[in-house]
């Protein structure tokens, strides 16, 4: 079989991925393949293996690859695979384990970084500098959970060492769910941002969710107050955030997602007045990427592909 593995960005594959006795033809792409050269590139190929969304697999280009019979994602949920032009081509779809640890930690890191006010200070020290702000700790403030599932639930309990107020929301959370978690449940988007001081979403991007933070959404929060976003990119609007940002009616993001990744040299993220300041701390989707992840992640690739050869496919999605 001959075997591509996409967007391995660090080189990790090669470290963690056993493919010694699989007898096939791996080529480990280190760099983004450009989107006018993915078809071309891949059509040899009979297996694919994604790190996450990173390339996404949609019809058109599932169909220009004659070849392919097996694609391994990390993580056992890829909205950027079409899963129906797979199943329809025969295509075995398989996944891997995740971790939700890592997330939920840069999420709380974040929180952290971003209320005491972590990079502006770092920033004018190494400017030659000294104190610029001191920032507030987090005991007695208020931190608005946007969404209470696995991810929204591992930040609420390690936030809750540090004396936080939480609250929560999202479409579809009960009182009974807030309630397990041990947080109050708001009732709207627009009452959680008013009372928060720190705001951090967890949702998944759905048609609900994508724009569902937007100007009159930022316009709730106070000046003082800082949003994280470890979730995904579109559920913020960027302008209307950098907007806000600029004008000082917010005091930072901490944004770790965006909707072009890696980062263009020339995206608007990358505000160096804003980035200077500390109002805008930005990370390179670094969320989910500690070692113990990419280590798991490419080791059951591996054993996945490994089980499709062998005829008896592991942990197949769909």
């Amino acid at each position: 079989m001959k075997i591509a593995v996409l967007d391995d960005y660090l080189g990790y594959s090669d470290r963690y991925a056993d493919w010694g006795d699989l007898g096939g033809d791996v080529t480990v792409f280190h760099a983004p393949i450009p989107a006018a050269e993915l078809a071309a590139t891949l059509a040899p190929y009979d297996v694919l293996c994604v790190m996450r969304e990173r390339t996404p697999l949609p019809a058109d280009l599932i169909a220009a690859l004659p070849n392919l019979r097996l694609i391994v994602t990390t993580g056992m949920r890829n909205l950027s695979i079409d899963m129906e032009v797979a199943r329809a081509r025969g295509i075995t779809v398989c996944g891997t384990a995740s971790r939700a640890a890592a997330t939920a930690q840069l999420a709380m890191t974040l929180i952290l970084v971003a209320s005491r006010n972590l990079v502006g200070n770092l920033n004018s020290l190494a400017r030659g500098g000294w104190q610029v702000d001191a920032g507030r700790d987090l005991e007695g403030l208020t931190l608005g959970l946007i969404g209470l599932g696995r991810l929204g639930a591992d930040v609420a309990a390690l936030a809750r060492p540090f004396g936080v107020k939480m609250v929560a929301w999202s479409q579809n959370l009960t009182d009974a769910r807030a309630a397990e978690v041990g947080v109050a449940r708001a009732e709207s988007l627009e009452a959680l941002l008013a009372m928060a001081d720190v705001a951090s979403i967890h949702l998944v991007l759905s048609e609900r969710t994508t724009g569902l933070i937007g100007a009159a959404e930022l316009a709730q929060m106070k000046p003082d107050a800082s949003l994280v976003n470890t979730s995904r990119a579109p559920i913020i609007d960027r302008d209307a955030l950098l907007t806000a940002l600029r004008e000082g009616r917010l005091a930072n993001a901490a944004i770790d997602v965006f909707d072009e990744e890696p980062l263009p040299g020339d995206s608007a993220w990358r505000d160096a007045d804003l980035i200077a300041a500390g109002k805008l701390i930005a990370t390179p989707h670094v969320g989910y990427g500690a070692l113990a992840t990419y280590e798991r992640m490419y080791r059951e690739t591996a054993e996945c592909v490994r089980a499709f050869a062998a005829g008896a496919p592991l942990r197949v999605i769909g």
